[in-house]
C-alpha cells in the first residue's frame, strides 16, 4: 500500500499567508546557461544552414534516420489516411470537439469598421488575417491531439492562408491522433520536426520549410527558450509554465468530485500546480482523505504524488469574499467556482484564464471539447494575458484618410505640438496642407 502524501495546508488567517501564498506560487521557467547556448547554437545552425541542420540535428535528437526533407513531411493523404483508420468512436469525438471550437471561435471575429466625420475626414480599422502560421504539436507519447485543434482552428477561423504544423516523431513514433486532428483542422502542411530547429525552421524559413508570421504551440524547456530568442522575427503566443488548477468550494461539491478535478491537472507534470480554496475546514479534510483515497488507483500516480506534495495546497479561507480575493491573488490558468450560484460572483473574478462555474463543469471538458480555448496564460499571467483566439491571428491596422478641411484643422494642433518637440519636419509637413 502506497504511504500518504503530504499536502500542504494554509490559512488566510495565519499572519504569513500572504508569503507563504508566494513561496508556493513561485515558479520561474528560467533556462539555465548550457539550454540556453545548445538552442542559441541550433538557431544559427539552421539559421545558416537551413535543411541540412535541421535533418543532423533531427537524426540526433529525435533518433532517425533520415537523409532528405521529403521523408520529414507528411502528404494530406497520410494525413486523410490517419484520419480515416481510427475507431469511429474517437473520429467522432475528434469530429464533435472540432466543431464545438470552431463554432465558438467563430463568435470572436473581428471585422474593419470606420466612420466619417462631419468635415469629411475618414479614421477606422481594417483587420486582416495572418498570412502563414506555425503550430508546435509535441510528439511521441507526450502528444496532444486537443492542441492541434485549439491552435490551428482558431487561426483557420481568422482567415490565415498557411497553417504549417511541426512535430516531432521521436524513434518514428508517429501519434495517428494528431494526424488526424491536424485533417479535421484543415493544417496545409505537416513535418515531422520538433525541438529548437522545428522552431527555427519555422522562424527563419529552410530550402523546404516556408517562414511563418507567427508560431504558437506548447513545447519543453528547448522550445520555449527557441520561442522566446525568436521573438521578434516572429512573434509567438506566449512562453507557458506549468498548468495550474485553483478550486473555489462551497464545501457541498463531492469530495472525490474535487480530489479528482485537483489531480487532472497535477498528472501533466511534476511542476503543476493544483489549489483548493474552501471556507469549510471539515470540508477540506474531506477532500485530503478523498485525494489519499483516489492516488492509489491513478494510472499517472508518480507524476501526481509530486506535483500534489510539491506544488498543490488546501487553502483554508474565511468566506467566500476572501477565496475570491486569494483567487484574484493568484490569477489562476484553471478556476473551478465549484459553488451553488457562480453567477453571482463571476463578475467579481478579474484574473483567470477560463472559468468553469458550476459543480457539473470539470476543467476537463474546456481541454477537450467545450469549445473555448485552452491554451491559456499561466503563473499568474492572466493579469494581463487572455486565452489563444482569432484575435491572436488577426492584425489591425490604422485607417486615416484626412479631407482637406480636416488636414487644415489637424494640422494647426500637429504645427504647435510638433514644434513642442522640437521636430520641424513634423510641423512643416502639416503646416504644408493648412489653408490660409
Amino acid at each position: 500500500m502506497s504511504s500518504p502524501v503530504q499536502v500542504t495546508r494554509l490559512s488566510s488567517s495565519q499572519a504569513d499567508f500572504k508569503q507563504q501564498l508566494d513561496q508556493l506560487l513561485a515558479w520561474e521557467a528560467v533556462s539555465d546557461t548550457a539550454v540556453n547556448q545548445a538552442v542559441n547554437d541550433i538557431l544559427h545552425q539552421v539559421k545558416t544552414r537551413g535543411d541540412h541542420a535541421v535533418i543532423e540535428f533531427t537524426n540526433r535528437f529525435d533518433r532517425m534516420g533520415v537523409s532528405d526533407f521529403s521523408s520529414l513531411e507528411m502528404s494530406q493523404e497520410r494525413l486523410q489516411r490517419a484520419l480515416d483508420g481510427l475507431p469511429q468512436t474517437q473520429r467522432d469525438a475528434l469530429e464533435l470537439a472540432a466543431e464545438r471550437v470552431r463554432r465558438y471561435h467563430e463568435k470572436q471575429l473581428q471585422s474593419s469598421w470606420s466612420y466619417t466625420e462631419d468635415d469629411g475626414t475618414l479614421l477606422g480599422q481594417q483587420v486582416t488575417p495572418m498570412d502563414r502560421v506555425g503550430v508546435y504539436v509535441p510528439g511521441g507519447k507526450a502528444a496532444y491531439p486537443s492542441s492541434v485543434l485549439m491552435n490551428a482552428i482558431p487561426a483557420k477561423v481568422a482567415g490565415v492562408d498557411e497553417i504549417i504544423m511541426v512535430v516531432p516523431t521521436p524513434g518514428g513514433e508517429v501519434n495517428e491522433l494528431v494526424l488526424a486532428a491536424a485533417c479535421i483542422a484543415g493544417v496545409d502542411r505537416v513535418f515531422t520536426i520538433g525541438g529548437a530547429q522545428a522552431v527555427a525552421a519555422l522562424a527563419y524559413g529552410t530550402e523546404t520549410v516556408p517562414q511563418v508570421d507567427k508560431i504558437v504551440g506548447p513545447g519543453n524547456i528547448y522550445v520555449a527558450t527557441a520561442k522566446r530568442a525568436v521573438f521578434g522575427t516572429v512573434g509567438i503566443d506566449m512562453i507557458a509554465g506549468p498548468s495550474e488548477i485553483l478550486v473555489v468550494c462551497d464545501g457541498k461539491t463531492d469530495p472525490d468530485w474535487i480530489a479528482m478535478d485537483l489531480f487532472s491537472q497535477a498528472e501533466h507534470d511534476e511542476d503543476a500546480q493544483p489549489i483548493l480554496v474552501a471556507w469549510d475546514e471539515a470540508f477540506i479534510d474531506q477532500v485530503e482523505a478523498s485525494i489519499q483515497k483516489l492516488l492509489p488507483t491513478m494510472e499517472r500516480e508518480p507524476i501526481i504524488r509530486a506535483s500534489m506534495r510539491d506544488r498543490a495546497a488546501l487553502i483554508l479561507a474565511k468566506d467566500l469574499d476572501d477565496a475570491i480575493a486569494i483567487t484574484n491573488r493568484v490569477a489562476p490558468e484553471h478556476l473551478e467556482l465549484s459553488i451553488e450560484d457562480p453567477m453571482d460572483v463571476v463578475e467579481q473574478i478579474r484574473h483567470a484564464g477560463a472559468i468553469f462555474m458550476g459543480r457539473y463543469t470539470a476543467e476537463a471538458l474546456g481541454d477537450y471539447c467545450a469549445g473555448p480555448n485552452h491554451v491559456l496564460p499561466t503563473s499568474g499571467t492572466a493579469r494581463f494575458s487572455s486565452p489563444l483566439g482569432v484575435y491572436d491571428f488577426q492584425k489591425r491596422s490604422s485607417l486615416i484618410m484626412c479631407s482637406a478641411a480636416g488636414a487644415s484643422e489637424l494640422g494647426k494642433s500637429a504645427s504647435v505640438l510638433a514644434r513642442g518637440e522640437s521636430l520641424t519636419a513634423h510641423a512643416r509637413s502639416a503646416e504644408y496642407r493648412i489653408k490660409d
